[in-house]
């Protein structure tokens, strides 16, 4: 009989057999476990060339906005406008928020899919999955260990982005106080802390998309097909939200309300409503794309 048996795709001694420790040195136990902690996923996640140019994508970004507006030989910017790229080079808040509103749209729904679905099949693709299931490691530890260090490193990408636009931005044109587009501004204390909420939603709006691409990437081991499956999904879902014919069904489409946001930066008395609702969607798709990750996951067999 084997000295293992597999029960809910956990792995576990069989009857008679002896204990992990027995069969193996107390430090290769270590190691294992060590391997995936949350330092060490982190290590990992750092260290993989797709995270890298993820992040460095993200730093240059500004910096080809700045460019870009500085070949404007147009009337200067900046003073009114209706627009958030009219009032883009007012000061460091706005160019802040003008950064969060364009990549927002799509780049920070790829980052997602990038680094919450990638790691599994990544780790499939190497051929390093089967050494890291290795008994006594369970097959939810793994899971958990990637999936909290992916959403990690989101959020960091995710509050990133538009802190390292407002430094450049306030370099460059000044730290004035943001100017609400259409007239008006907001001082600094309020646009800190609307701010701040704008990016912890941006964030809780990317995260079905980063379910989606977890689920995809346990079941298919592909990390191409976790990413484009995602992203697909994601312009599926804005192509049926622009038929007014669907009605109210529009509202349960992930992504719906990923522009709500914007209601904290464009009045001085916003209203919280699409916010709370894009809230609850968000979290009740990425729930169920989690929970059905992990159960495709506990029952599959790993054969890389």
């Amino acid at each position: 009989m084997s000295d293992l048996t597999e029960t809910s795709g956990d792995r576990v001694p069989a009857e008679g057999a002896p204990a992990a420790s027995a069969r193996e040195p107390s430090g290769q136990q270590e190691h294992r476990h060590g391997a995936l902690s949350y330092a060490a996923e982190w290590a990992r996640q750092l260290t993989r060339r797709r995270t890298q140019w993820i992040f460095g994508i993200l730093v240059v970004l500004p910096v080809i906005f700045i460019a870009a507006f500085a070949l404007d030989d147009g009337p200067s910017r900046g003073e009114q406008g209706t627009r958030f790229v009219d009032i883009a080079t007012s000061g460091g808040p706005n160019f802040s928020v003008f950064v969060l509103l364009v990549s927002g749209e799509l780049l920070l729904y790829i980052v997602a899919a990038l680094l919450v679905g990638d790691p599994v099949p990544a780790e499939a693709s190497w051929s390093s999955l089967r050494y890291l299931l290795t008994a006594p490691v369970r097959r939810a530890r793994l899971l958990t260990s990637k999936l909290l260090v992916g959403l990690s490193a989101l959020a960091v990408a995710t509050i990133l982005l538009p802190l390292w636009s407002l430094l450049l931005g306030g370099f460059v044109y000044g730290m004035s106080d943001y100017q609400i587009p259409g007239g008006g501004e907001l001082d600094s204390a309020t646009f800190w802390s609307r701010i701040a909420i704008a990016i912890g939603y941006v964030f809780v709006a990317t995260l079905p998309i980063a379910g989606i691409a977890f689920l995809v990437g346990v079941r298919t081991d592909t990390p191409l097909a976790a990413v484009g499956a995602a992203l697909m999904v994601y312009i599926v879902a804005g192509i049926l939200d622009s038929i007014d014919a669907l009605g109210d069904w529009r509202k349960a489409l992930p992504g719906h309300y990923g522009r709500e946001w914007l209601e904290l930066l464009t009045t001085t008395d916003p209203d919280w409503t699409g916010m709370q609702r894009g809230l609850l969607w968000s979290l009740l798709y990425f729930t169920i794309f989690v929970v059905l990750g992990y159960r495709v996951f506990r029952r599959k067999d790993i054969l890389s």
